[in-house]
């Protein structure tokens, strides 16, 4: 893979912490700025809701920007809203911070998408997109459960610091080694924007974009919520939640490396395997999540279920859109963000039930079964791999 494609993922590693880091953050920001955790979870919507406007947004004003200055000043936004959100004391700053994070971090990821998949011939575009998104589980290995590290012995406002700092390097690597030229696809050549965005009347990719929002909304709804459970259920020490994130992590690592391997020809065994054993898994973690040693396996089985699905929609997402090039990396980042803003907002509602911290989970497996029932009965009409081949 070329390298510039490692350096893009650099900067998703800084951004995958910043938009994973909640989980394990949550409680202590909830105390600190004196709001509920359901509350405090509002954030990951709010991170999410800016990526849903931001990606389409940004893709479509920067189609004939150079692409290394789009990258540059997603990141620079990026850091100063994390500077921000260290040093406030009010949650309504924090949250707004959150969204313009997030804004910069679609704007980011939409044009670093579309960048990945024309550097590497057709036939690659799963292994490039899985180098991209290495950044992501890379993040949730590391960067996350060392954030949660951080925030449990310096306070969360040091993770958020953390954060900020880890941006320099990714500067460094975009003014180094991304070429000062016009966007790959973004030139007067290049198809009209009214084209690209005809693109999503088109069923297949509808149905790619539905199906990775509900898997990512079914990711987050469980994901954000996990620190209480692993304290309150488990009765596991604070410093467990990194524990369970890094699993989360690992199992995330495998499944997209797994995902890039197999999305471009044979994504059908992968959809077909994944959603039922998802379905299986959420509600399997809800049920044992008292005894440590199930929950933290099924936490690594669950992140690697996710993310090798969650990843093949990606792909799938990029491959039907391919007549949208400067702005399919957008419909995809919007499509999974729909669903990362959903998915903590209704878990949320769950907490105050008879649930309790054990609703998020139930909440994953639904979300898991609504994507199966649109999955099942339209399944033919994803294409598998170059040759358009049906799903079985």
């Amino acid at each position: 893979m070329p390298f510039p494609l490692h350096l893009l993922a650099m900067a998703v590693f800084a951004m995958g912490t910043s938009e994973f880091m909640l989980g394990g953050l949550l409680p202590d920001i909830a105390s600190d700025l004196d709001v509920t955790v359901g509350t405090a979870g509002t954030l990951t919507t709010a991170f999410a809701i800016g990526m849903i406007v931001g990606a389409p947004l940004t893709a479509g004003l920067a189609r004939n920007w150079p692409g290394r200055s789009s990258l540059l000043g997603c990141v620079l936004v990026f850091l100063t809203a994390h500077v921000v959100g260290a040093a406030t004391p009010s949650f309504p700053v924090l949250f707004a911070t959150r969204v313009v994070a997030a804004l910069a971090n679609a704007g980011f990821l939409a044009v670093a998408l579309t960048t990945a998949v024309t550097l590497v011939p057709s036939g690659k575009k799963g292994r490039a997109l899985a180098v991209l998104l290495s950044g992501t589980t890379v993040a949730t290995i590391a960067g996350v459960p060392g954030g949660a590290v951080l925030g449990t012995l310096l306070g969360w406002r040091a993770t958020f610091w953390a954060v900020a700092a880890c941006c320099l390097p990714a500067i460094i690597g975009i003014l180094t080694a991304v070429p000062a030229r016009r966007g790959p696809e973004g030139t007067a050549d290049g198809p009209a924007l009214r084209s690209e965005l005809a693109q999503l009347k088109r069923p297949r990719l509808l149905l790619a974009m539905l199906l990775g929002a509900l898997v990512n909304a079914a990711t987050f709804a469980g994901f954000t919520f996990l620190a209480p459970v692993v304290t309150e259920i488990a009765g596991l020490g604070e410093l467990w939640i990194s524990v369970a994130l890094v699993l989360f992590g690992c199992g995330s690592f495998l499944g997209v490396s797994a995902a890039g391997r197999l999305s471009d020809q044979h994504p059908g065994p992968v959809l077909a395997a994944g959603g039922p054993l998802l379905l299986i898994g959420w509600p399997a973690l809800a049920v044992w999540a008292d005894r440590p040693v199930a929950l933290l396996t099924l936490v690594f089985v669950l992140g690697a279920l996710s993310f090798a699905l969650g990843g093949t929609l990606i792909t799938r997402v990029l491959h039907e859109a391919a007549g949208a090039p400067t702005m399919a990396g957008s419909y995809a980042t919007a499509a999974l963000n729909i669903g990362a803003a959903t998915g903590p907002l209704i878990a949320a509602t769950t907490l105050n039930t008879a649930a309790g911290d054990l609703g998020p989970l139930w909440t994953s497996g639904l979300l898991v079964l609504l994507a199966l029932l649109v999955a099942i009965p339209a399944r033919g009409l994803i294409a598998a791999g170059r040759n358009s081949e049906a799903l079985p």
